[in-house]
C-alpha cells in the first residue's frame, strides 16, 4: 500500500513538474519582462539601492522592514537548491544546464516583481493587526475568485508542512550526522527548540532572526566560493566557455557523465532554476505583503532583487566551483558533488574535517533552517486565510513538532507529496498573475511617471 501511494505521488509530481508547468512558469516571466519592458534589467541598480541602502519609510503601514521582508523571503529560498539542486542540474544536463538556470532567473525577477506587486496592493490587516496577502488576496480581491484563492492556501498549507519544514530539518539532521556524528534525533530537538524561539513571536520575530541569519549565510557561503575561483582562477576562461556553448550543443560524455542533449541542459536547468527561486509558486508575496511601505511598487522593486541574489549570485557561485574543479563529470551528484569541488580547491583540514565539505555542510545547515523560518510564515498566513486567526497559535506549535518529526523519519513519501503541493501552488497564482498583469503594469507607469 505504502509503495503503491508513494509511486502514485512521484507519477503526479512528474506531471506537475513536467514541460507544459515549465512553459508556463518561464513563459509567464517572459511576458511580464515584455509588458514591463525589461524592468528588472533597467532598474536593477535602484532595486538594490532600495533593498541594500535605503532606510525605512517612516510611518508607512506595514509589520517589518523592505530589508527584513526580502530576507525572510530570501530565507525560504535560499536552501538545499542552491547547493545540491545546482549540483544535480550540472551532473544530469550538463555544464549548459547554469546558462538555463541565469535565464530562468533573469526572467523570474519579473515575474517577482508582479507577485509583490499584487501583495501589497490586496493586502487586508487581519485582528491581531498585521497584514496578510499573497496569492490568495489579489486572487480574491482582485479578480472576484475567492474559490481558487481557497485552492492555493490549500496547496501553500500542506507544501508548508513537508518542503518547508520535514525535508529541510532532516537535510540539516542527515549533513550533521556525517559531518559532526550527532544522532538525527538531537539535530530535530535542538532545531525545533531554535525554531520555537523564532516563529512563535510571530512575522516580526522571524523578520529580525532572518534580518541577521540570511545576510551572514549568504556571505559566509558566496565568501568560500570566491576564494574558491580565485585559486582555481585558470579554468575560468574554459569554465565560461563550457556553460555557453553547452547550453545549444550536446555535451559528450566523458568520466562518470553519461551525455547530455540540448534538451536536458534546458530541462534541468529551467526546472532547479525555478525549484530555487520560487518565481512564480507565489510564496514570496506572502512576505512581501508584510513590509512596511506606502507604494506596492517599492516591496516590488526590492522583492525583485531576490530571485536576483537566489540564482543569478549563490547558485552561480555553486555552479562556478564545480565546474571550475574540473569535477562535474565524475558520476557525483547533489551536494556530495558540491563538497568534492570545494574540497578539490581547498584541501586543508579544521579538527579533522576537509575544509571544503564543511564549507558544505554549514552551508546547508543555514540554507536548510532559514528556510524552516521562511515556510513557517508562509504555512501560517495560508492557514489564517482559511481557517481564521484563532488557527495560528496552535499552528505555530506543531509546525515547531514536525520540525523534531522530520529529522528522524523516512521522507520519499513526505518528499513527494510536498514537491506535488509545491508545483500545483504555481497554478492559481500564475492564473491571478497573468489575468491582473495590467494591473501592475499601471501601478509601474504611475510610479515611474511620478519618480521620473
Amino acid at each position: 500500500m505504502g509503495e503503491s501511494v508513494l509511486h502514485f505521488f512521484e507519477m503526479m509530481s512528474e506531471w506537475v513538474w513536467g514541460i507544459p508547468m515549465l512553459i508556463l512558469l518561464v513563459g509567464t516571466g517572459v511576458y511580464l519582462t515584455i509588458r514591463l519592458k525589461g524592468l528588472q534589467f533597467r532598474a536593477l541598480w535602484h532595486s538594490l539601492y532600495l533593498a541594500l541602502v535605503k532606510r525605512n519609510e517612516e510611518g508607512a503601514e506595514g509589520d517589518i522592514s523592505h530589508f527584513q521582508a526580502l530576507m525572510t523571503a530570501l530565507a525560504a529560498t535560499v536552501g538545499t537548491g542552491n547547493i545540491a539542486g545546482v549540483a544535480t542540474a550540472i551532473a544530469a544536463g550538463g555544464p549548459g544546464a547554469l546558462f538555463w538556470m541565469w535565464i530562468t532567473g533573469l526572467v523570474g525577477m519579473a515575474t517577482k516583481y508582479a507577485e509583490a506587486v499584487l501583495a501589497v496592493k490586496y493586502r487586508v490587516k487581519d485582528e491581531f493587526g498585521t497584514m496578510s496577502g499573497g496569492p490568495m488576496y489579489y486572487i480574491r480581491r482582485g479578480l472576484g475568485w475567492k474559490w481558487l484563492g481557497v485552492v492555493f492556501a490549500i496547496f501553500a498549507s500542506i507544501a508548508a508542512f513537508g518542503i518547508g519544514n520535514m525535508v529541510q530539518s532532516n537535510s540539516v539532521a542527515e549533513a550533521v550526522q556525517i559531518t559532526f556524528g550527532v544522532a538525527p534525533w538531537i539535530s530535530g530537538l535542538i532545531m525545533a527548540i531554535a525554531t520555537a524561539l523564532v516563529i512563535l513571536g510571530g512575522i516580526k520575530s522571524i523578520g529580525r532572526v532572518a534580518g541577521w541569519i540570511v545576510p551572514f549565510m549568504i556571505l559566509f557561503y558566496t565568501s568560500a566560493a570566491v576564494i574558491t575561483l580565485i585559486i582555481n582562477f585558470r579554468e575560468i576562461p574554459e569554465m565560461f566557455w563550457l556553460v555557453i556553448s553547452k547550453a545549444f550543443t550536446p555535451a559528450a560524455a566523458v568520466g562518470g557523465f553519461a551525455g547530455a542533449i540540448v534538451r536536458d541542459a534546458v530541462r534541468w536547468g529551467v526546472s532547479k532554476g525555478v525549484f530555487s527561486n520560487e518565481s512564480g509558486l507565489g510564496s514570496a508575496p506572502i512576505a512581501a505583503a508584510s513590509a512596511q511601505t506606502r507604494n506596492p511598487i517599492t516591496q516590488a522593486l526590492v522583492s525583485m532583487t531576490q530571485t536576483f541574489i537566489d540564482t543569478i549570485v549563490i547558485c552561480s557561485m555553486t555552479g562556478l566551483v564545480i565546474l571550475s574543479s574540473n569535477l562535474w563529470f565524475n558520476g557525483e551528484t547533489g551536494s556530495e558533488l558540491t563538497a568534492i569541488a570545494f574540497n578539490e580547491a581547498l584541501p586543508w583540514t579544521i579538527f579533522g574535517l576537509p575544509l571544503g565539505g564543511l564549507v558544505v555542510s554549514i552551508g546547508l545547515i543555514f540554507f536548510a533552517y532559514s528556510t524552516i523560518l521562511g515556510w513557517s510564515y508562509y504555512g501560517e498566513k495560508s492557514l489564517e486565510y482559511l481557517l481564521g486567526e484563532s488557527s495560528v497559535k496552535p499552528y505555530r506549535w506543531l509546525f515547531c513538532i514536525f520540525v523534531a518529526v522530520g529529522a528522524v523519519l523516512d521522507l520519499k513519501l513526505v518528499w513527494a507529496i510536498a514537491d506535488v503541493m509545491n508545483g500545483l501552488m504555481a497554478i492559481p497564482n500564475l492564473i491571478g498573475l497573468l489575468a491582473l498583469s495590467g494591473v501592475v503594469v499601471a501601478e509601474t507607469k504611475k510610479y515611474f511617471d511620478k519618480e521620473l
